[in-house]
């Protein structure tokens, strides 16, 4: 427990009360327009999957303000169910910016799914400017990725518990957003906390059984930090101290606090975000391999009915990660292709490539991918070969010819330059084309409204090129 109950949350509050547009610097104001980029693009191909179009149709049978868009399937409805629906369909791709890097760790996290989709149906209900929805956003994904580094994730204790941080830290997140948008005080910004202590929620066992709803924890995570905002404006209060009280969030989700400093540290003067872009339309535990196999096809030529055995090696712990259990179809085989490392190593092998094209159900079913992930196995590195290598793949063909790759690092770090503002908007561009949901012409519109989203005085400039 902390020293000082009270004293976190009350600094978080009053920070994003009172932060402004000009405390952000230029480098992370890029990235915000970058995610912000990526996570549409990946709402459009989520319109192209199973369930999106039943949840757009729920979500207006409910009725209600038409305060904020539904993307694609269009029509309006409260900003918290726009923001639960289009979350959701967003996330279903599992291709969005990830990554929360924290004093140079970058944390397994999905915030931006969350806090993107939030800040623009805030904004666009509040009648809000690109500047407002751009430092609402920050201050949002500032307190998300302070609060998973503060929990200990980086040592696997986030995941222990079982808790699908999408449910739990971006629902913080997401009411630091709407907190922010509906301009609360800094007493109903702490109520707002202590409100959205009460709908946390969502389980890892959503991805163990490669079920749709996995993509529902960011969207629920969306819809309550905004409806915890708004209660809070309307007079609720909450649990004084949800992040160190006797049962708040520390004591009831995480194994205590690893680090209290993270949570004021620089805070409204540096803001802590996402920074890793995705290359691949699957969980970003299957992107060193996925990686290892695009590298292996460039430097091999073989014919994929020529493979005997498929040995991928990874580090540790990824083996006993449920991307590692054998490929099978299921219920929803979008969702068993990209949650599967041997799949997507047999797609590559087979294709050459990996594109979302490839990661849909007409192709799961194919005899070519079902023979070369039988013939895979997945193995662990041993640890002196970790500072050589993060990922090795080694084929044994029919001939007994072997042939091996290696590689140090997955694509799609947005600093270390391996995924470049253009690669974002070449990604977009492909994303737009593929879901045929908008024209090419909006699809550039867009590009170029988001790159200049801090001077757009009308949010639904935005949002009517999304329909």
């Amino acid at each position: 427990m902390a020293q000082n109950p009270g004293y976190h949350i009350e600094r978080i509050s009053e920070s994003i009360v009172s932060t402004k547009f000009e405390d952000i610097d230029k480098v992370t104001l890029r990235l915000a327009k970058l995610r912000v980029l990526d996570v549409l693009g990946c709402t459009m191909l989520g319109a192209t999957c199973s369930g999106g179009a039943e949840l757009a149709d729920l979500a207006k049978s409910w009725g209600g303000k038409e305060e904020s868009t539904l993307f694609v399937f269009g029509g309006k409805v409260p900003a918290q169910t726009a923001a639960m629906v289009n979350s959701a369909v967003t996330r279903i791709v599992d291709y969005e910016a990830i990554g929360a890097l924290v004093e140079g760790v970058d944390l397994p996290s999905h915030i931006s799914s969350t806090t993107v989709i939030t800040a623009i149906a805030m904004a666009e209900s509040q009648n809000a400017r690109g500047k407002d929805l751009l430092t609402g956003l920050l201050v949002g994904d500032d307190i998300a990725a302070r609060i998973l580094y503060a929990s200990g994730v980086q040592d696997g204790k986030n995941f222990e518990w079982g808790w699908d941080g999408n449910g739990t830290v971006n629902a913080f997140g997401a009411a630091a957003i709407a907190g922010y948008m509906l301009k609360l005080s800094k007493k109903q910004m702490q109520n707002a906390f202590g409100i959205v202590l009460n709908q946390l929620s969502g389980t890892f066992q959503n991805l163990w059984d490669f079920s749709m709803a996995f993509a529902l924890t960011s969207a629920f995570s969306a819809r309550n930090g905004i409806c915890s905002a708004e209660l809070a404006k309307a007079g609720w209060d909450g649990p004084n101290d949800p992040l160190f009280s006797r049962y708040g969030y520390f004591f009831l989700f995480t194994d205590g606090c690893s680090d209290e400093e993270i949570l004021t540290k620089d805070i409204g003067k540096k803001f802590y975000t996402e920074a890793t872009f995705k290359p691949y339309p699957s969980c970003r535990s299957t992107h060193y391999a996925v990686d290892c196999a695009m590298k292996f096809v460039s430097e091999h030529d073989i014919d994929a009915n020529s493979i005997e055995e498929v040995i991928i090696k990874l580090p540790p712990g990824l083996k006993n990660f449920f991307t590692a259990q054998p490929f099978a179809l299921r219920e929803n085989p979008q969702v068993d292709m990209a949650n599967s490392i041997t799949f997507g190593v047999a797609n590559v092998l087979l294709r050459k490539e990996a594109k979302f094209e490839h990661y849909r159900k007409e192709f799961a079913g194919e005899a070519a991918i079902a023979d070369i992930t039988g013939k895979s196995t997945i193995v662990d590195l041993d640890p002196d070969e970790l500072e050589q290598r993060h990922a090795q793949i080694k084929v044994k063909l029919k001939d007994g010819r072997e042939y091996s790759s290696e590689v140090q690092s997955a694509r799609g770090d947005y600093y270390n330059g391996s995924f470049t503002e253009e690669d974002v908007k070449e990604k977009f561009r492909y994303n737009v084309q593929y879901s045929k949901r908008i024209s090419k012409d909006s699809g550039e519109k867009i590009i170029e409204l988001v790159d200049n989203l801090d001077e757009l005085d009308d949010i639904s400039e935005l949002t009517k090129l999304m329909v």
